[in-house]
């Protein structure tokens, strides 16, 4: 609100339960920029932010409390609780809304709103705005401007607090510590699912979901970027792609490891592996206050250049071969993205053309990665179907930066020994 205001006032939607089947919702998951600024974990609620009103700046509407459908749907904080336990200065039944809102309107200039993100309810606040018009006459003026909250929010959220930095270390410590159980529990014969099963089970002791479906990708799959079928048997001398990650209280985590299925690397595997690994450690040192967001990803792809042609997957001068995007049938995605409250999280990657500078308290992943699909032109065959991404979360301190995904092992040695305790 400071950064608002006078004169202004902000508008925030939460989520909407969305429909699976039949008469079955997908399990409810609250807005994001809802969540971080209420903690309010209910759908049909709209939080408003209005900068020098008298009567409580900060107003929640809310479903009120209900016997009957807290019997059938599980209970509801209603309006003391808005007051209550969520710190609203003043709360209304979301019933009231229509009522309430236009009269919370007038006289504002400029309202701050996330357009085109909800069409119904864009048509809802157009409604509300143009009552207000329909008032000039007894001399109450409409707001005349319309503001992407998206700006002020997004740069806040890119920039976690001590209590954020605090639940991303405990989410990836709950994440390294499923890594490693799908680890020891992988062996051929089994089916994707069976490991992604591992991971769930690790999550749900500790009370988490899912930050995204979970990526368990064998042999040939682990070259499908984004492969969740997740049904297929692993075989004996396939390698085993695993990107998942736990979301706790709504901050995610997101870790990326690739092992051998029988628990030892082939020649090839572990040559290939070696260049991804020191690509991503490299890239980890890029990691620190005032360096720019893409240095990461231009060493990425000059350390992976470099060990396409150590391997002869490509051939020609290092220089040239990245001024011709030689490396991309091999290496298609970027090093890393934010992290926090989404998996890909908000904030901006550039700041007035340029390439942002990285400063204390951001999070991002490191996650540089080799595919090599069959059939890929000019690429003998014994390297064909080897897909390979390490991937860690890494928050940027006042000297440096932490990994939050540390415990899980990414060195040929530390994944073959973990492999060896594999569980009966």
């Amino acid at each position: 609100m400071d950064q608002m205001g006078s004169g202004t006032i902000a508008v925030i939607p939460s989520a909407r339960e969305q429909s699976r089947n039949g008469d079955v919702s997908f399990p409810f998951r609250q807005d994001s920029d809802f969540q971080y600024l209420t903690g309010f974990p209910e759908p049909d609620s709209v939080a408003v932010l209005a900068p020098g009103r008298g009567d409580g700046e900060y107003i929640l509407f809310c479903r009120p409390r209900d016997p009957l459908m807290e019997t059938w749907n599980g209970r509801r904080a209603g309006l003391d609780g808005a007051l209550d336990r969520y710190g609203a200065d003043q709360a209304h039944s979301i019933e009231d809304i229509d009522r309430i809102l236009p009269d919370l309107l007038q006289n504002r200039d400029r309202v701050y709103y996330a357009v085109g993100c909800n069409s119904a309810f864009d048509q809802r606040l157009m409604a509300w705005v143009n009552q207000v018009r329909g008032r000039a006459r007894s001399g109450v003026t409409a707001p005349r401007e319309f503001i992407s909250l998206d700006h002020l929010l997004h740069e806040m959220r890119l920039v976690k607090r001590p209590a954020e930095l605090e639940v991303m270390r405990r989410a990836g410590a709950i994440s390294a510590e499923a890594h490693c159980r799908a680890m020891r529990s992988t062996r051929p014969g089994k089916r994707e699912f069976q490991v992604e099963s591992e991971l769930q089970y690790v999550f749900g002791q500790y009370g988490c979901g899912t930050a995204y479906p979970s990526i368990v990708g064998g042999g040939a799959n682990g070259c499908i970027l984004h492969y969740t079928e997740n049904d297929a048997e692993l075989r004996d001398g396939d390698l085993l792609l695993i990107d998942a990650g736990a979301e706790l209280e709504g901050y995610a985590s997101d870790i990326t490891r690739t092992f051998p299925v029988n628990g030892r690397f082939s020649g090839e595997q572990k040559a290939l592996y070696e260049v991804v690994l020191a690509a991503q450690l490299a890239c980890i040192d890029e990691v620190y206050p005032g360096n720019s967001w893409n240095a990461a990803h231009e060493t990425s792809v000059r350390v992976l250049t470099h060990g396409l042609v150590d391997l002869g997957l490509i051939d020609g001068e290092v220089d040239a071969l990245i001024e011709d995007g030689k490396y991309k049938p091999f290496y298609m995605h970027r090093a890393g993205h934010w992290l926090g409250m989404d998996v890909h999280d908000v904030g901006e990657y550039k700041v007035d053309g340029q390439w942002r500078r990285l400063g204390p308290g951001m999070v991002l992943t490191v996650e540089p990665g080799l595919y090599v699909s069959a059939g890929t032109e000019g690429v003998d065959p014994r390297w064909w179907n080897i897909g390979i991404r390490i991937e860690d979360d890494v928050v940027v301190s006042g000297d440096g930066h932490e990994i939050l995904t540390a415990a899980v092992p990414k060195t040929v040695d530390g994944i073959e020994t973990l492999m060896a305790q594999a569980d009966g």
